[in-house]
């Protein structure tokens, strides 16, 4: 009988550079409380110097190694999820083994930005069932600082986004009631440019101009009220399918993590599911916007400050560039 997967450990790690509102309010026209007011973010992780997405992700794959009593040659395949590449090519996946001195260890990266978890999540537990790799490093990182345009004109989308990488270490379940119990992913490209960057990319020749520099076209573009109206209904509706597949309600979930887009979203997703506070977790405040981190990087808090315990239901939900979207019910 084919074991589902179960996750053995968690790690995550961010850079200590804290850039608090009050910093932007010195590089671009906005105050604490416009940024507080739309998103809930009080300050975020940049990280300093010629650092890389794998840097990051180094730390807090170690960390869910250690916390999963297991050593780095014990990992059988690792996914790396990441909209913020050390390079074009090739993958994160390929510089972490090295790093992690797991070489030969088949290494995917995956783009699924902000709903990267669940994507990773869906691919581990099917690798898992089907006997094919034991033990999976699904690792989110992201260096999101050196790609923002710090300016008045960039605003709303650099006071977003922060730098840091969540890990999971995930291996096959002894005990049929635990682990991953579903998972659930889609996408919809129609809405590719409501949230986008557009260069460095094939269809444009030459793929980095000084024209195209100069139009700011290799920053991140985001149309944000349509992204808060199709995250806040689609996040808690992937909840409610997750939880119908599995014959549970909502009063069955103990810790809600949604990824950590915007605080006034996940208040939205918390309320149309109708969930006290001390169910449901946020640390966008302190982070800001992790995309493919983000839920890992919650979990990994969770884990160590007692939020979780065995047998606990945990519930994710994401939603981001593509539009793409996930979910998964895990039970602890």
């Amino acid at each position: 009988m084919a074991k589902r997967a179960k996750i053995l450990g968690t790690g995550h790690y961010v850079p200590p550079h804290v850039v608090t509102n009050q910093d932007l309010e010195k590089r671009m026209d906005t105050t604490d409380e416009w940024i507080q007011q739309r998103t809930g973010i009080q300050e975020r992780r940049w990280v300093e110097g010629e650092v890389g997405a794998t840097d990051l992700a180094v730390i807090a794959s170690e960390e869910a190694i250690r916390a999963a009593g297991l050593e780095a040659k014990d990992i059988d395949a690792i996914i790396f999820a990441t909209l913020s590449p050390d390079l074009n090519f090739p993958g994160s996946g390929c510089l972490l083994n090295d790093r992690l001195g797991i070489n030969g260890v088949p290494s995917l990266d995956i783009r699924n930005q902000c709903s990267a978890f669940p994507y990773g999540l869906e691919i581990a537990d099917a690798f898992i069932r089907a006997g094919v790799y034991r033990h999976v490093l699904l690792v989110g990182s992201e260096v999101h600082s050196t790609g923002l345009d710090v300016s008045t004109a960039g605003r709303d989308v650099a006071v977003i986004f922060g730098d840091g990488a969540g890990a999971v270490v995930l291996g096959p379940s002894d005990v049929e009631s635990e682990g991953v119990l579903t998972t659930i992913v889609g996408a919809d490209g129609r809405f590719a440019r409501e949230l986008w960057t557009e260069l460095p990319g094939s269809r444009c020749q030459p793929r980095i101009s000084v024209q195209g520099i100069e139009e700011g076209r290799h920053f991140p573009k985001m149309n944000g009220r349509e992204v808060f109206k199709h995250a806040s209904r689609k996040m808690p509706e992937l909840v409610r399918e997750a939880l119908n597949r599995c014959d549970l309600t909502t009063k069955d979930i103990d810790l809600l993590i949604p990824h950590q887009a915007n605080l006034r979203i996940s208040e939205m997703v918390q309320r149309a599911l109708d969930l006290p506070d001390d169910r449901v977790f946020n640390n966008i405040m302190r982070y800001g916007n992790t995309t493919a981190a983000s839920i890992p990087i919650a979990l990994d808090e969770c884990v160590r400050n007692g939020r979780l315990k065995a047998g606990d239901l945990l519930a994710v939900t994401a939603f981001g560039a593509g539009f793409t979207w996930g979910a998964a019910l895990i039970r602890f």
